[in-house]
């Protein structure tokens, strides 16, 4: 993992506002939960410590208050109801602006992004939010470039998300940066989540017959991992699923925000960071293990995709380091 023997847990803030929704403020809570497998400490704080008043009929009762964001490495800004009548507080502003300067990242999830983009760390620079509220977001904040077609937009040093799924997306996105895959697919497991989806992923698609999604070829997704390193077509994929390969792909994009095959080279990819991270396998021996066949394959489609090489990414996921 990238991090030291002696390094410090990486502190991650879960700042709750008036009328916070729930779901999005568990999210954080729960990925970056403080457990022997992830170095992280996390403190749920408000405007001030005390009781908050949150949204659909539940209230908080924090511990912590805005000292939290100058402690924090990671802050995250939980959405929150009507978030396009008045802005937080101008204390809370301030100190997200103090922990961005200070050099804190901060993540909003769902409308948590008004709040960011009242401090204007987010004028010039894409964000998203929920569907519902996109237009409200680029009115009132015009420096804002709002992209209302994707689950979350990352900035480097300001994240934002759509609505409460799309934060685990974002959570899980920030792990894998951080952790690298090995733990951010544990995490995956553990929340019973997609281990990755595309940030650039539609929030929804407009349809005259609504229709489940999100979870239609999730058994022909699990067959293919486990046969990575064996040909996968898409017309094998198409027919495990049970559908023409025309369905197929529009279906599956529909899903995950990736053609089939786009999905199928992202797999091999993050297996092979995974096999990178855990184990001393050569490069060669990994590059067939994924059914990429050849560490030449292996280094062009992890620039490709990762900009850096197995060699590199190794080094900087050295286990025990």
């Amino acid at each position: 993992m990238r991090h030291t023997q002696a390094a410090r847990p990486h502190r991650v803030a879960v700042l709750v506002l008036a009328g916070a929704k729930p779901l999005d403020v568990g999210i954080p809570a729960q990925v970056f939960t403080t457990r022997a497998s992830m170095p992280y400490e996390v403190r749920v704080c408000g405007a001030a410590p005390g009781p908050v008043s949150g949204g659909d009929g539940l209230s908080y009762l924090v511990e912590h208050g805005l000292e939290a964001l100058a402690w924090a490495d990671l802050v995250f800004v939980p959405g929150y109801r009507f978030p396009d009548r008045e802005d937080p507080p101008q204390p809370v502003l301030d100190a997200l602006i103090a922990a961005h300067h200070r050099g804190a990242r901060l993540a909003a999830i769902s409308t948590g992004a008004f709040a960011l983009a009242a401090t204007g760390l987010l004028d010039g620079k894409r964000a998203t939010t929920h569907w519902h509220y996109a237009r409200a977001l680029a009115a009132k904040h015009p420096g804002v470039k709002v992209d209302e077609n994707v689950l979350f937009v990352d900035e480097g040093d300001v994240l934002t998300s759509a609505g409460a799924a799309s934060g685990i997306d974002l959570c899980l996105h920030i792990l894998r940066g951080a952790l690298g895959v090995a733990a951010s697919n544990h995490a995956a497991r553990r929340l019973v989540a997609a281990p990755y989806r595309s940030g650039g992923q539609a929030q929804y698609l407009p349809r005259s017959v609504p229709e489940p999604r999100g979870e239609r070829f999730a058994a022909t997704r699990e067959w293919a991992l486990g046969r990575l390193d064996e040909p996968l077509t898409l017309e094998l994929l198409a027919q495990h699923a049970g559908v023409s390969t025309r369905t197929f792909s529009r279906r599956f994009v529909e899903e995950t925000g990736y053609t089939p095959m786009q999905w199928v080279m992202r797999a091999r990819v993050d297996t092979a960071r995974e096999l990178l991270e855990r184990s001393e396998r050569a490069v060669e021996r990994i590059a067939a293990d994924v059914g990429l066949g050849t560490g030449a394959n292996l280094r062009r489609h992890f620039q490709r995709i990762l900009g850096t090489s197995p060699i590199e990414y190794r080094r900087t996921f050295t286990r025990g380091s």
